[in-house]
């Protein structure tokens, strides 16, 4: 569809006032606080697990050393999307307009519609983290009880039981976090980095995190999470999470490249060209992107109650 001045009538009269609508402030990107971005060369890229060794063995004199093996597990993928969006509007409109260029105006809300497209698909990671539609390499949705391991058994990346943000729901999510292990059952040094949370929740969250004492008691015994400096990224709100009740923790292992990820394929790149019989003047903006999850040790969370 060509946007011509039959949508534009009251911008090609004198006596307007304003128009409004189209120059909203828009918040910082806020997929870069859960997701490690990176940049890729490939049609699609592919991260894949490795298992190590186990504990060593007891030898005993005169006996022969154990041997053990590692091995490569499952596979993570990810396939760049192109998103687009043009516009095309006539010579016409353009050169009537009496309340700046329309094209311009238009071209910085194309803008703004890359860039909310953007953060959307970034944050349905989070939104279907616990979908199981949406499986990772491992055959499970991203926040589960059961992430199965190599060497046997099971860990967990969400509460046993669902619950809402609380003093306590935050200390059991550290506990777990600070238990992860590799894909054989050794410790591995996981970490709380910054807790990510829906507009509904900013509130409720900052009263316990920003609390040197402990919430909703007569005594006030210190807040042992405040004390020890635990979350040493915050709490970042994203205005895209769906859920009012959900929040998530991301953890060290996103922070070191790999958790939940980013791939940048090509960066948003516009171009504007005029149709040489129409006079039509078109306007396009483009990227190559794709995000997800490898280790489910990245993130943390909770649908809430």
């Amino acid at each position: 569809m060509v946007m011509n001045r039959a949508l534009f009538r009251r911008n090609l009269q004198e006596g307007m006032n304003t128009f409004f609508g189209l120059e909203y402030k828009k918040w910082p990107e806020e997929y870069r606080k859960f997701l490690y971005v990176d940049t890729s060369e490939k049609a699609y890229e592919e991260d894949g697990l490795m298992s190590g060794f186990g504990a060593a063995v007891v030898k005993p004199e005169g006996g022969a050393i154990t041997y053990d093996s590692g091995q490569e597990a499952w596979v993570s993928r990810y396939v760049h999307e192109t998103v687009a969006l043009a516009f095309a509007i006539t010579e016409e409109a353009e050169e009537d307009g009496l309340y700046g260029k329309l094209g311009a105006k238009y071209a910085r809300e194309l803008a703004r519609s890359m860039q909310y497209t953007k953060e959307v698909k970034s944050a349905d990671i989070l939104n279907r983290a616990f979908n199981a539609s949406y499986l990772g390499g491992d055959g499970l949705e991203l926040c589960s009880t059961l992430h199965t391991l190599v060497g046997g058994g099971t860990f967990r990346n969400e509460l046993a039981t669902a619950a809402d943000f609380s003093e306590t729901s935050y200390e059991d999510a550290l506990i777990d976090i600070a238990g992860f292990t590799d894909e054989r059952g050794k410790p591995i040094m996981a970490t709380a980095n910054r807790i990510i949370v829906p507009r509904q929740l900013e509130f409720d969250v900052s009263r316990i995190l920003d609390n040197p004492n402990r919430p909703d008691t007569a005594n006030r015994d210190i807040s042992a999470t405040y004390k020890l400096g635990k979350l040493p990224g915050g709490v970042h709100l994203n205005h895209y999470l769906t859920d009012a009740d959900a929040y998530f923790y991301i953890t060290s292992v996103t922070d070191q490249g790999d958790g939940l990820k980013h791939f940048v394929r090509k960066k948003v790149s516009r171009g504007v060209e005029g149709d040489f019989e129409t006079g039509n003047m078109r306007y396009k903006a483009r990227e190559r992107y794709v995000g997800g999850w490898s280790d489910p040790r990245g993130a943390y969370g909770s649908p809430g109650a």
